[in-house]
């Protein structure tokens, strides 16, 4: 396990992460270990004389980066002035906070702290045992997680231009750090109406990269755009040909899917998507068309009551949709509706049924805003797995307000529950490091997709109702509004797989 180093004033306290990611060759038996985090006073004098190569580069980073930030301040808007200003004020405070100038943090002011705190070196040493099973959880995500990252996002926080090398390293950078979460990431950007631009690869499909996107058995879903995503002189029908034609050769194409709209409300938004899928379907009759909605043309009811108007979505979409992605906000705490839903879908035909959250549900039913509990949050995919979803799709997972430097503040945007369409975090926000940092939530996303796959597993012994019950008779999850709070009945969950399942 590699060494790191947390700096922190005399009286701060900070929560630590560890994740462990045991390799498929590991040896199945039992490990153990042991964590220790020593706290220590370094010595100005002997620090300097120490200081590695590495942690001088790093030190001349962060000061380089804060001359960067503020040097082209001249003709910019005062926001962004402000903005740039604070985002180097906290550069220099992480540099201060350094064991290099530790000798002198009490010149600040005085510190609250007892005598034999500056000078105590204590250690805590935490045990940790390891139980590694002979079976190995499937490379490919049983149940696809498809997950937004806001393109303009990123362009905007690390100034890139739209097209640029800088532009497809990040890009490349975030579908790469993603796909260990064993989510699906798909690019994004928003257009008049809802109407949404998505694509997996940001090249075309005749590029080796986005072969090599595609094909990585990590990748359960990719989404195909129906346009250029940088401008190349084609008209949009030329462009969408010829990818098509390209994928449709390939293995991977029953990997792919085109999402054209988000929740289209009235008859107009219906009535453009369904001329959207036609032209793909003129192309490839076989692509699948993933539509997100949660109500039917408000202009036009289909029935006489909204749910029901709901339910008749998929014979109106039909057969301009295969993916018929709902929201788990319509289902309430009314599990049974569900079994309504999926009567709608033609299985038999190809379509299947996914679900999302945007902005709700709320409390106390499973979604990813701040303040909700661990087991909350893990709960999500527990739902999928219940009602019987064949995929999931979330909105964004880095839609922060804007911002025009990469170690701005992060702020929620406003009007959105605290942490909705936010996953992870800009790792140059904390540190001089270029890696994202994963939020607790999405770590609990990656455990809720492994749980799905010991469902999975112990479903293919036992049936899919057996594996509903063990859900059950463990009281891991009863339902959106019953399940544990606390994580011995996961341990239980998997643990009965295990002992029922291995070879």
């Amino acid at each position: 396990m590699p060494i790191c180093q947390l700096n922190l004033f005399p009286g701060e306290t900070t929560v630590i992460w560890l994740s462990i990611d045991v390799p498929s060759e590991q040896t199945p038996g039992q490990y153990e270990g042991e964590i220790i985090i020593s706290a220590s006073k370094a010595e100005a004098e002997s620090t300097n004389q120490s200081l590695s190569k590495l942690e001088k580069h790093q030190l001349y980073r962060e000061l380089r980066d804060c001359v960067d930030t503020v040097e082209p301040l001249e003709g910019k808007p005062l926001e962004e002035v402000v903005e740039r200003v604070k985002s180097a004020t906290s550069s220099l405070r992480r540099v201060l906070l350094s064991p290099l100038f530790s000798d002198f943090f009490s010149d600040n002011g005085p510190i609250d702290m007892m005598e034999e705190d500056a000078f105590s070196s204590l250690s805590i040493r935490l045990k940790i045992s390891l139980t590694v099973w002979d079976f190995v959880l499937p490379a490919t995500p049983s149940v696809p997680a498809v997950i937004g990252i806001s393109d303009t996002v990123i362009e905007d926080r690390f100034g890139v231009e739209h097209g640029s090398n800088e532009w497809f390293e990040l890009l490349d950078q975030h579908f790469k750090w993603l796909l260990q979460y064993r989510i699906s990431p798909y690019f994004c950007r928003w257009g008049n109406g809802m109407r949404v631009l998505t694509y997996t690869s940001p090249w075309p499909a005749d590029h080796p990269k986005s072969d090599e996107y595609f094909s990585d058995p990590r990748l359960a879903a990719y989404a195909v755009p129906n346009g250029p995503i940088v401008p190349c002189g084609d008209i949009a029908k030329d462009y969408l040909r010829r990818e098509v034609e390209i994928l449709r050769t390939k293995k991977h194409w029953r990997k792919a899917y085109f999402y054209l709209w988000d929740e289209p409300l009235n008859i107009e938004q219906y009535t453009s998507l369904r001329r959207m899928a036609s032209d793909i379907h003129a192309y490839a009759p076989d692509a699948r068309i993933l539509t997100t909605y949660y109500c039917g043309p408000s202009d036009a009811p289909l029935a006489t009551n909204n749910f029901e108007a709901f339910l008749k979505v998929p014979a109106f979409l039909r057969p301009h949709t295969q993916i018929y992605c709902t929201s788990e906000w319509v289902i309430g705490n009314r599990e049974d509706l569900a079994k309504d839903i999926i009567a709608e879908i033609q299985t038999e035909n190809g379509e299947e049924w996914w679900t999302y959250v945007c902005l709700g549900p709320g409390d106390p039913h499973p979604n990813w805003h701040l303040g909700m509990r661990g087991t909350q949050h893990r709960a999500v995919m527990w739902r999928v797995w219940k009602e019987g979803g064949t995929g999931f799709l979330y909105w964004g997972a880095n839609c922060y307000e804007k911002a025009t430097v990469p170690s701005a503040e992060i702020k929620f945007r406003r009007g959105l529950p605290p942490g909705d369409g936010v996953l992870f975090y800009p790792g140059q926000v904390f540190s001089s490091s270029q890696q994202p940092v994963a939020s607790l939530r999405l770590e609990r996303l990656l455990s809720g997709l492994q749980d799905i796959e010991y469902l999975k597993l112990y479903a293919s012994r036992y049936g899919r109702d057996e594996s509903l019950n063990l859900l059950e008779k463990t009281g891991m999850y009863l339902g959106p509004e019953r399940y544990t709070s606390e994580h011995r009945p996961i341990d239980v969950m998997r643990g009965e797989v295990y002992r029922t399942c291995q070879s």
